[in-house]
């Protein structure tokens, strides 16, 4: 019935000065953040996928995927913009299980999160650096935020975590595009209800200090299914709940509409080959509907290099530790299909 401190964690300028950004690589994130954002401010017509393994667990495994990511990019490059998903905290619903890298390096080991914090800082730099894609993560911590804030060109909230004040709040002060998810229970007010509040400005404290933010205008929904009262997983990416959210934000009248399809999670029912079809369905949908193209913006989708998933231990190189994912030869495919539909 306490609480222990263990260790002081290093400042962001700390892991920064650690782990710094290159020029090139800074150069490479700027181009790419003015493209990201003229996707969603709807100046570009192309759409972002952000596409990699549920949780980034193995440090070289990811950056396997996401050279072989870089790859791909080049030639989809007229369609497509690919933000590789590094995600380095992973929420638990119980709040067991592995949380993410930042909690644990190496998943064997025991937490340990000052090398937690200085591996995901090398994790974001290695991937830019080596292969000239910024990245996508969650805000599951948002005082956090500061140690990948210059790396990040993807910022999601998590549905368990959208109702939250601080999530909103520092959302607000975000420079590039934030996520906001349907609350598990499937209430799309809660969502629009978080994005309104990212895309205002608001006075709070924040790391000990108190800053004023502008509001991030690319902050949008995240459709993921829900779970209903009876413990069941359903979707909400049907041509009837596209529909509905554009009423809805409409309604709101937000400073801009955008939406990014999570094709995995309650929307598949965690079956993860159901995200193809999926894709196919929403961009359906789209054909069939200029409100609803205009809104969609892209795709989000768990990838790995490997079919599926493994327990922690199991060792099979690329195979997700935590939900199952699509793997490598499927999603190269999805991606090459979601681009000749484009």
């Amino acid at each position: 019935m306490s609480m222990n401190f263990i260790t002081k964690l290093p400042i962001p300028q700390e892991t920064k000065e650690k782990y710094p950004v290159t020029p090139a690589a800074m150069k490479a994130k700027e181009d790419r953040d003015g493209q990201i954002a003229e996707i969603f401010t709807g100046k570009d017509s192309r759409m972002v996928l952000i596409i990699g393994p549920c949780s980034a667990d193995n440090e070289e495994s990811v950056i396997d995927y996401a050279n072989r990511l870089a790859g791909v990019q080049e030639k989809v490059k007229d369609k497509l913009l690919l933000i590789p998903r590094v995600y380095t905290n992973k929420p638990r619903t119980t709040g067991d299980g592995y949380k993410g890298m930042l909690h644990q390096p190496n998943p064997e080991d025991k937490p340990d999160l000052y090398k937690g914090v200085l591996a995901i800082r090398e994790l974001h730099t290695r991937v830019l650096t080596e292969t000239g894609l910024s990245t996508a993560d969650e805000m599951l911590y948002p005082t956090n935020y500061r140690y990948l804030s210059d790396l990040l060109s993807y910022v999601a909230v998590g549905a368990r975590s959208v109702e939250n004040q601080e999530h909103r709040l520092v959302s607000s002060g975000i420079e590039v595009p934030v996520g906001m998810k349907n609350p598990t229970g499937g209430d799309l007010s809660v969502m629009i209800n978080s994005i309104t509040a990212a895309q205002h400005s608001h006075s709070f404290i924040y790391r000990g200090w108190e800053v004023r933010t502008t509001g991030n205008s690319m902050a949008h929904a995240i459709l993921r299914g829900y779970v209903n009262k009876h413990g069941q997983s359903l979707p909400n990416y049907h041509y009837e709940d596209l529909e509905m959210l554009y009423s809805m934000y409409s309604a709101a009248g937000l400073e801009n509409m955008a939406l990014i399809v999570d094709t995995n999670h309650a929307n598949s029912g965690k079956k993860y080959l159901e995200q193809s079809r999926i894709c196919k369905e929403v961009l359906h949908s789209c054909r069939h509907n200029d409100d609803i193209r205009r809104m969609v913006k892209g795709f989000m989708i768990e990838s790995y290099i490997e079919d599926g998933q493994q327990k922690i231990g199991q060792g099979i190189y690329g195979k997700s530790i935590t939900d199952p994912c699509l793997g490598w030869e499927k999603s190269e495919r999805l991606i090459y299909e979601i681009a000749d539909t484009l």
